[in-house]
């Protein structure tokens, strides 16, 4: 239970708030309301008598009205020690307090029953008590108070989010209580030296809001009355694909996502004002796109804006040598390295120079033969990808704005705002900035594509979002990859990881080494490796790799470890992996351990795989 404050309406209603804050009881009305999402409000009994019956596996309450009437008989039997009292509940049950320590509670009789049976007769009776006392009942101890991080989930298609079709809210809970098992089970020293209390998970639900304008009206006068539920079903879920690909419903979307989570956030603040944390947001499916945007689309301070765009500079013009030493390498003229790093020969400048140039550096025939024919096919392609469709004012300044000088010294062409080809629509600012974003089962990549960009600069960040994460399950048919639209020159290969713990990844050059893609996240319990392997053996077939600084250099894609049993038919478990992640172990400890990362705290003993 939490603490006890009064209302300012009513004086008389106290209000306690349990379940971590996210409810408060009113025990004046015995109501149990949800405090950040809608929920009709449950009934709270203050619990005196019970019943049990024989295949009952715990006692039952009576209600507050009846257990009155059983304490006021229950009193006079014991003060004028007259007993076999018989109550009539309104059931038409009957209760017959024999002695203190027997009290019994027959069954109603039917109703279409003629002879009326005696209690003896009815079958066996419930055991009747008063009190709590020696009424086994696992109590739990609570949630702890502190609160470190606050972490926003985005749901996406349809009302439901698992197989079992319960909403955000009831998978959210699920997240959270993983969550709190994970944390004692793998910061137990931080929980000790009270380092780490709990993060809180907040659900966002906008598929109620986006089938609140009447679309639904609409859509059912034009859906054909045959196969009824199939067409409900593809309506209520498969078409908030298409709404948010519509601009008119595409605002209706981004508006309610940032306006419950600055609400949320507002609300959370008001009630916890002792909180000095952060705060990230998670997306599932669709989500991750909706969040996505909005935070290519958020606007950094000019300050930040100033500082990225001088680091982007320094790596321009450091990498553009860098560029120009491997384009050398690649036509097997590394001996003419020197030359060009002395004329400080950056990319930009080598696709300029005329073969008077090369000369003019005392570059022989040959090797300048070579060089301009590559000049002149990179330049072709150049053109042939430029008759594409233009750039969006809007998605210049999501994409662009952050690194002016790395859009123009480093693209050349061949990298596309991040904002091309999103839905018009004006992207609500967000009153704070997300630490990190979690992706779960996203499409991102997939829409990025179908949208026009081929390539993300590896130069470009989120303007107000420093940590992304693209956590994906390998038979989940909605998510895709999005490292290899950063550093696609590369072959990735799959590399087997017994966990997804792992030591900060250094940014390197692009193309400057060959490494897998993808994170094998799995657990001590389900280890892709044989036990007397030495996690050495796994370090040294994982060289690095730089995937630019959308995830501030550190590796974006990480893919769950499959179930034993999962890899018989990747396609029958191709719909639970994507609808996993709630209950996930694996997810949950990877959010945990990269937001208590940003704290420095760690797990208390790395898993294997993670030096």
């Amino acid at each position: 239970m939490g603490l006890v404050r009064v209302t300012g309406k009513d004086r008389d209603d106290v209000v306690v708030p349990t379940s971590g804050g996210r409810y408060d009881v009113h025990l004046r009305t015995r109501q149990r309301v949800a405090v950040y999402w809608e929920e009709e409000a449950s009934e709270v009994r203050r619990c005196t008598w019970f019943y049990k019956g024989d295949k009952d596996n715990k006692f039952i309450p009576y209600s507050e009205s009846f257990s009155e009437e059983l304490e006021e008989a229950y009193m006079i039997a014991v003060t004028l020690d007259e007993w076999k009292k018989k109550l009539e509940s309104p059931n038409r049950e009957v209760i017959i307090l024999h002695n203190p320590k027997l009290m019994v509670h027959y069954h109603p009789v039917a109703s279409s029953d003629d002879w009326v049976s005696t209690p003896t007769e009815q079958g066996r009776p419930r055991t009747v008590k008063r009190g709590v006392e020696n009424i086994t009942v696992e109590i739990p101890s609570g949630e702890p108070l502190q609160i470190d991080h606050l972490v926003f989930v985005v749901h996406g298609i349809g009302p439901a989010c698992d197989i079992r079709f319960r909403s955000i809210v009831q998978c959210v809970n699920d997240f959270r209580n993983v969550s709190l098992s994970m944390l004692q089970a793998h910061f137990k020293k931080a929980q000790e030296q009270q380092q780490v209390g709990r993060v809180e998970f907040l659900p966002v639900n906008w598929h109620s809001s986006l089938h609140s304008t009447g679309v639904d009206v609409d859509l059912e006068r034009i859906t054909l009355p045959s196969i009824n539920r199939l067409r409900h079903f593809i309506n209520d879920t498969i078409l908030d694909v298409f709404f948010y690909n519509s601009s008119t419903y595409c605002q209706t979307i981004v508006d309610t996502v940032a306006s419950e989570m600055n609400r949320l956030h507002q609300l959370f603040l008001q009630r916890n004002p002792q909180f000095k944390g952060g705060v990230s947001i998670a997306g599932h499916s669709l989500g991750s796109l909706i969040l996505f945007d909005l935070l290519t689309n958020q606007k950094a301070d000019p300050e930040e804006d100033k500082h990225c765009a001088q680091g982007s500079r320094t790596t321009s013009s450091t990498g553009g040598i860098e560029e120009v030493k491997e384009i050398l390498r690649k036509l097997e003229l590394s001996e003419y390295c020197d030359v060009f790093e002395k004329e400080k020969m950056d990319r930009q400048a080598l696709f300029l120079c005329t073969e008077t140039n090369l000369k003019e550096m005392g570059i022989p025939l040959g090797p300048r033969m070579k060089i301009l024919h590559y000049l002149s096919s990179k330049t072709e392609m150049k053109d042939q990808s430029s008759a594409a469709p233009g750039h969006s004012k809007r998605g210049a300044e999501a994409g662009g704005s952050q690194h002016g000088d790395s859009t123009e010294d480093g693209r050349n062409c061949q990298y596309r705002d991040i904002g091309l080809g999103q839905v018009s629509a004006n992207y609500p600012q967000l009153n704070y900035k997300p630490t990190i974003f979690f992706a779960f089962g996203s499409p991102i990549g997939m829409f990025l594509t179908v949208r026009g960009v081929k390539r993300i600069d590896p130069n470009y960040s989120l303007p107000t979002c420093k940590g992304f994460f693209n956590i994906f399950h390998p038979f989940d048919p909605v998510a895709y990859r999005i490292e290899p639209m950063i550093v696609p020159d590369l072959e990735f290969e799959r590399v087997a990881w017994q966990s997804f713990t792992r030591a900060p990844v250094p940014a390197l050059e692009a193309g400057s080494t060959e490494a897998e893609a993808e994170a094998e996240a799995g657990t001590e319990k389900q280890p892709d490796t044989k036990p007397e392997e030495p996690p050495t053996a796994v370090k040294e077939e994982t060289p690095l790799i730089n995937v630019g600084r959308l995830n501030g250099g550190n590796r974006i894609d990480y893919v769950l470890q499959e179930k034993p049993i999962e890899s018989f038919n990747e396609y029958l478990f191709a719909l639970q992996g994507h609808l996993c992640y709630w209950e996930s172990e694996d997810t949950v400890l990877l959010v945990l351990k990269e937001i208590y990362q940003t704290q420095g705290i760690t797990l208390d003993q790395p898993l294997p795989g993670s030096q």
